[in-house]
């Protein structure tokens, strides 16, 4: 099995209101997480990306983080207080370029003694596209397309010095970069950064069977799991590569209690946090677009139609279609007798494994036994602290029964994840 550590944030996961929860922005937060993670033997410590505000209503969602620092600098810090986690960075393909994000990691791959990761993603957002000079131009098909041509460009760059330390110049002519000359930093200590992928659309799975070595995917449940599962390992060999090659990690969510019951009422307590009465009013926000501050959270669903292509909120993905989704809610409000709030806790983001120690390390175990994961990315609702239940209390059980390492054997994230070194293309 293989773990690794979100930072958690972005998204309005965390529970800003515990006094528990600290600084998302000081590096001592930072820090304490990726101790933590070391101390576990996780296989990487991983930051996700923002690279504009995210708004609502025409004002900043202040619900969500309001700011982030550059990640790959944070990295960098970190490699310094850490000696064998794995450091992910999340860089947009679509915003940067190759030479100069190829040479960012690679510092990061020497300064860390091999440990660096990169999580490619890309955007057709014109609203973020607004920060930079390329706008949001990138239609969907296309900015799979750059990215792709991205990746290849860096292991390009990569490959320009020799396993024995020797510089050769690099010319590359593709649709979507033409550059020549060389590369100022010589081959990394793991050979290449790993390549990491978040998506889960057909370009998406597509992308990551052909280019990365892990892909980073939402499904939470066995059965979504394990459909997701074979199917991405069923595209690896049009690409020549075996099933072991991509290692499979959703993001999950975790609550340990004493017991099974014990963890199901803290469950339910840090959902009730998340979604707060202005939680449950901007997420029914999102879907109907448009106002809805006049409506009591506590009280029924909205009783007006929704509103396609509003824009009320600019920097956030709506994954379906809003009067399917509205449809959804109003049936299972009626079915449950649910308020606003109630169907917003029902149907958003849940905790993944819910349970004691001994019942969150059978149903972790399970789901990389029946193939559908290799392992996960565990994302907490507390920041700095959240992952100390599972370290402390789950982490000693997966390493008595054999399905996590209890000590590091290498000291490269390939060598953590499994991976071969890749062979030079000089």
């Amino acid at each position: 099995m293989h773990l690794a550590a979100h930072f958690p944030g972005v998204n309005n996961t965390t529970v800003w209101a515990d006094p528990r929860s600290r600084s998302q922005i000081d590096f001592s937060s930072f820090e304490q997480l990726a101790r933590t993670a070391e101390r576990g033997k996780f296989d990487f410590f991983f930051l996700a990306e923002g690279l504009r505000l995210r708004e609502h209503n025409g004002r900043i969602h202040d619900l969500d983080v309001v700011g982030r620092p550059e990640s790959l600098t944070v990295l960098n810090a970190l490699a310094a207080v850490t000696e064998r986690l794995g450091l992910a960075a999340t860089v947009n393909a679509t915003f940067n370029e190759p030479y100069e994000l190829a040479r960012r990691i690679a510092t990061l791959d020497h300064l860390s003694g091999g440990r660096a990761a990169w999580n490619v993603v890309t955007s057709s957002d014109a609203f973020t596209g607004e920060n930079f000079r390329r706008g949001g131009y990138l239609d969907r098909a296309d900015r799979y397309n750059r990215a792709a041509e991205f990746v290849a460009t860096a292991r390009e760059l990569w490959d320009s010095w020799t396993p024995d330390g020797v510089s050769r110049p690099f010319a590359h002519e593709g649709p979507q970069f033409t550059i020549s000359g060389e590369f100022t930093v010589q081959r990394s200590p793991q050979g290449h950064p790993v390549v990491i992928q978040a998506g889960d659309s057909s370009e998406g799975r597509e992308f990551a069977a052909s280019a990365a070595d892990i892909i980073f995917t939402r499904h939470g449940t066995l059965e979504a799991g394990r459909d997701f599962y074979a199917d991405v390992k069923g595209r690896l060999a049009a690409y020549g590569r075996e099933a072991d090659s991509l290692k499979i990690m959703p993001g999950v969510t975790v609550v340990v209690g004493d017991n099974d019951a014990e963890a199901q009422e803290k469950a339910a307590e840090i959902r009730r946090q998340q979604v707060s009465p202005q939680n449950a009013i901007l997420a029914a926000e999102q879907i109907w677009g448009t106002d809805l501050s006049a409506y009591d959270p506590d009280g029924p669903l909205p009783d007006v139609d929704p509103v396609t292509d509003s824009g009320i909120t600019r920097g956030r993905v709506l994954h379906g279609d809003p009067s399917a989704v509205v449809a959804r809610w109003r049936a299972l409000a009626e079915a449950k007798g649910l308020s606003l709030r109630g169907t917003v806790i029902e149907t958003t983001t849940r905790q993944s494994f819910i349970g004691s120690p001994s019942t969150v390390a059978a149903e972790l175990t399970a789901f990389v036994d029946q193939r559908a994961a290799d392992g996960f990315i565990l994302v907490p609702h507390l920041t700095p602290g959240g992952l100390d239940d599972v370290v402390d209390r789950v982490l000693p059980l997966l390493q008595e029964s054999g399905a996590f390492r209890s000590e590091y054997t290498g000291s490269t994230l390939r060598s953590h994840l499994g991976l071969p070194e890749p062979v030079w293309k000089g």
